[in-house]
């Protein structure tokens, strides 16, 4: 009896070894995202990424962990990550200023990054899944130059809400925006006559500075020009704190197509926002990331350009954008990014929803 037992002990000890050694043989990737205020992240990346992984490489684990604005935790998520075996981290960076630290940690552990979206400062990275922000910028900048152009006013008076300082995203975002602004400002067509960066692109500190400006200038302004539907969100936020309604200011230079977003643009607060397909994104990140899975390294066929952060030019994966206002709101739906019942809850009496629901 007692030798049966011995034996069966031992079958259990081999048993659970082999599982754990087929556990840590299985591949990790940790997918960080940057925060929890820019709900793409969590509500369509996260989701679209896992999916496409699956693809590409089915036996891979995905962990989705979140910075919450927070650079040290995000620091701590990449140690972490190494430390639980982490084969490839997926990095959104909460601050792309103080990233340094986050790829250092990654570079000495030999755990290959690939950034994801937001651009990181300082460190190495084997790909750049972006947008590419120039366009985005261009796509801003020249909606709102058509607007105001077709505005009844010798002068228009516009905001601008900036993203985070001092990334590459936000200085090509604002380059390609001056591309068509800096013209009607040197004419003397455009006066800005507020302006600031947005830390870490939260919406609150866009509304706070969106009323200020109203206050400072006793709602003499036209135009907030923001970068993301974050900071054109809390323009609308601040204009509705005020008691305006909807078209009595513009709010243009939308990006992300949220889907809170489009609720602003059918009911006219928001004039557009920037189309980035982010079930295109994930796949190409999934690729990117199998790829390196498979010690293949990234795929030379994606690669179409380099971002540099500093450290490195980083080859880039840069995708395409297009601009969403009332008029072609259905090319997001035909890009099955959201339905006309995700964009219409809550505002079924808009006219865009009563002629397409």
């Amino acid at each position: 009896m007692n030798k049966l037992v011995t034996r069966l002990a031992a079958s259990t000890c081999l048993a659970m070894a082999a599982s754990a050694a087929l556990a840590d043989d299985v591949q990790k990737v940790f997918f960080l995202l940057p925060n929890s205020t820019t709900i793409r992240f969590e509500s369509r990346d996260a989701p679209f990424f896992v999916d496409a992984l699956k693809t590409y490489a089915p036996a891979a684990e995905v962990i989705v962990q979140n910075g919450e604005g927070d650079p040290a935790r995000q620091q701590r998520l990449v140690e972490d990550a190494i430390a639980q075996g982490a084969d490839v981290i997926l990095y959104t960076s909460s601050d792309a200023n103080l990233a340094a630290g986050a790829l250092a940690a990654a570079a000495e552990a030999g755990v290959p990054v690939v950034l994801y979206d937001h651009d990181a400062v300082g460190g190495k990275a084997e790909a750049h899944v972006v947008f590419d922000s120039l366009s985005v910028g261009r796509a801003q900048g020249a909606r709102a130059a058509d607007l105001i152009k077709a505005m009844d006013k010798d002068v228009v008076k516009v905001g601008r809400i900036k993203g985070n300082q001092g990334e590459y995203g936000t200085g090509q975002y604002e380059a390609g925006q001056n591309e068509f602004l800096q013209p009607l400002i040197d004419s003397g067509k455009v006066v800005v006559v507020c302006e600031q960066y947005t830390q870490n692109w939260d919406p609150v500190l866009a509304q706070s500075f969106a009323e200020d400006c109203l206050t400072k200038t006793g709602g003499d302004v036209d135009v907030f020009l923001g970068m993301n539907d974050g900071t054109t969100g809390g323009a609308v936020a601040a204009l509705i704190s005020q008691g305006y309604s909807a078209g009595d200011k513009l709010v243009t230079g939308g990006q992300d197509a949220t889907v809170e977003a489009l609720r602003y643009v059918a009911t006219g607060w928001q004039d557009n926002s920037v189309l980035k397909d982010l079930a295109v994104e994930a796949d190409y990140a999934a690729q990117v990331v199998a790829s390196l899975l498979k010690g293949d390294g990234v795929p030379a066929d994606l690669v179409n350009g380099k971002v540099d952060n500093q450290f490195m030019d980083v080859p880039a994966v840069f995708l395409p954008v297009s601009n969403i206002a009332l008029g072609n709101l259905q090319d997001v739906v035909d890009a099955g990014v959201w339905t006309w019942a995700e964009i219409c809850q809550g505002i079924e009496d808009a006219p865009v929803c009563q002629e397409n629901m």
